[in-house]
């Protein structure tokens, strides 16, 4: 038995009229009855095409803002029936209900209103009632009725009905319900989590997300993995937000590593100074700030030149043609940036496979939001990491307090560790990072580890002795013991900052004193598994 299905009636209403008109002229060319609502049924006449209004099926007009027009069985009937079933094709006889072959339907928008920052009250009537029920219900009924949720299947639909005069398979159909079953739930993932942000629930009894696929990747953090990038949730400018101005397509690991480089970048306020963070494989091998992007490129490079061969570069001020220049010096994988001069983005041309991209603006630190982590069986959903060392009264615990110099970086190496991942020691002076240790069982290795980036780049620079002298230190989380305190001081830091909160805090500050070393205490950690 042939799974094709005839279309002779299409049903559409949809909120995005892109492409509708000349999809509807294609339809009704080919001898389908077309019937529509309110806006789009107006689109449809003012383009001079045969349309029905939906309340001659319904025999009820539009009513309640439009709230009410479709739900009625007149529809969900025609959606629903069965028509290889004799009680369904009796039901509809009986009732004078008449098959929907075809129904095209995309969503109030109700994503779009709440990225505008609309009241309650206009997000409200933005959400979609009527168009959700007939595309669950035509994609529950896919053995005969296709369902359209994305303007980008007009075009399949319409290459499927001229191959088969007429008809649609069951694979297109099968595949369209699919997308109509994803899209509802995306929709009614972000209106919960919109109810669940308004009602102050950091825990609701039931979580969903949903995205929209913004293209296949050739494969995930390995070859063997497959894998997809997806937009959606929060408005939020970053890598899945950007407009890619040039470059080859961007990997798994690139999205994850641009994604960290502009977080991190973005905790430094532009109109205060420019900064530069330079990521590989998750985490910053350099961070600077300076008067000028070249010069803070150039302070962030020098922490770790070796590391920063392949790696992201983010910036919190549009790209300028002379912070370019110095960038395409060292091959790079992404550039990411609120904006870019056309001078700049000439410069960076001539690297073909440079990806370039631009985001419109800086995510701000402190803003709500959501972290997500899948694992076995579940996911583990947190709230972003929103706290800034601007905002921390920090608590000097030793008997030296640091001087201004050593309080500025103390404040500048805290927001770069809160980026880089647990266990987290970072060295920095002058603005900029010298050594970074990251990711280590024992915070104490970390800190060797870091001590000895240091000691590599003052190598790589020419300079007499590790840039960690005279340098200060920042932990992401306390000191478990003084042996980790001292492990700072043999790197020649002057000054350390830390969440403190260890019950053997009292040894870490008698250590301090013992070597002559500020200590300020912030009162928050940033663990980052």
């Amino acid at each position: 038995m042939s799974d094709l299905r005839r279309v002779s009636r299409a049903l559409l209403s949809v909120s995005d009229k892109a492409g509708l008109v000349p999809c509807a002229a294609a339809l009704a060319g080919r001898g389908v009855e077309l019937v529509s609502t309110g806006g789009t049924r107006a689109a449809l006449a003012a383009a001079g095409l045969p349309v029905r209004d939906v309340s001659e099926l319904t025999g009820y007009p539009e009513m309640m803002d439009g709230r009410v027009k479709t739900l009625h069985p007149a529809v969900h009937g025609g959606l629903l029936a069965v028509r290889s079933n004799p009680e369904h094709a009796a039901a509809m006889a009986a009732h004078g209900i008449g098959p929907i072959d075809l129904l095209v339907v995309n969503l109030y928008p109700f994503e779009e209103s709440v990225a505008a920052g609309l009241d309650d009250g206009a997000c409200l009537e933005n959400i979609d009632i009527g168009g959700p029920a007939m595309i669950r219900a035509a994609a529950k009924n896919h053995a005969d009725v296709a369902v359209v949720v994305d303007v980008a299947d007009y075009g399949p639909v319409l290459a499927e009905l001229d191959r088969h005069d007429g008809s649609l398979g069951g694979d297109l159909r099968r595949r369209l319900a699919g997308n109509a079953y994803a899209r509802t739930a995306s929709y009614d993932a972000a209106i919960s989590n919109w109810l669940a942000r308004r009602l102050g629930e950091d825990n609701p009894r039931h979580r969903a997300f949903g995205g929209r696929l913004a293209e296949p990747m050739r494969y995930g953090e390995n070859p063997h993995q497959a894998a997809g990038f997806y937009r959606g949730g929060e408005a939020r400018p970053g890598v899945a937000t950007a407009r890619q101005v040039q470059g080859k397509q961007l990997s798994y690991n690139n999205v994850a590593d641009t994604d960290a480089a502009f977080e991190c970048v973005a905790e430094f306020d532009p109109g205060r100074t420019a900064a530069i963070v330079i990521v590989k494989h998750a985490n910053p091998c350099g961070a600077a700030e300076g008067a000028t992007l070249a010069e803070a490129y150039g302070k962030a490079l020098r922490c770790d030149p070796v590391s920063a061969f392949g790696g992201i570069v983010a910036l919190n001020r549009p790209l300028d043609a002379e912070a370019a220049r110095r960038i395409v010096e060292v091959f790079t994988e992404v550039i990411i940036a609120p904006e870019a001069d056309e001078e700049a983005m000439a410069i960076v041309a001539a690297k073909k496979n440079l990806r370039l991209l631009l985001t419109g603006g800086l995510p701000d630190p402190r803003a709500p939001g959501l972290s997500v982590r899948s694992v076995a069986g579940g996911l583990l959903v947190q709230g972003r990491d929103g706290a800034v060392v601007d905002d921390m009264e920090l608590t000097v615990v030793t008997r030296r307090a640091p001087n201004a110099a050593e309080l500025a970086d103390l404040r500048f190496a805290f927001r770069v560790a809160k980026h880089v991942r647990s266990n987290a020691i970072v060295y920095a002076r002058d603005g900029a990072t010298v050594g970074i240790g990251a990711g280590q069982m024992s915070r104490v290795d970390s800190s060797r580890i870091a001590a000895w980036k240091a000691g590599e780049a003052a190598r790589a620079a020419g300079a007499p002795e590790s840039l960690a002298v005279g340098s200060v230190v920042a932990s992401d989380a306390f000191f478990p013991c003084p042996a980790g305190r001292r492990g700072a001081a043999v790197g020649g830091a002057t000054a350390v900052i830390q969440p403190g909160g260890s019950m053997r805090d009292d040894d870490v500050i008698a250590a301090a004193d013992e070597a002559g070393l500020a200590m300020v205490f912030t009162g928050h950690r940033h663990f980052r598994h």
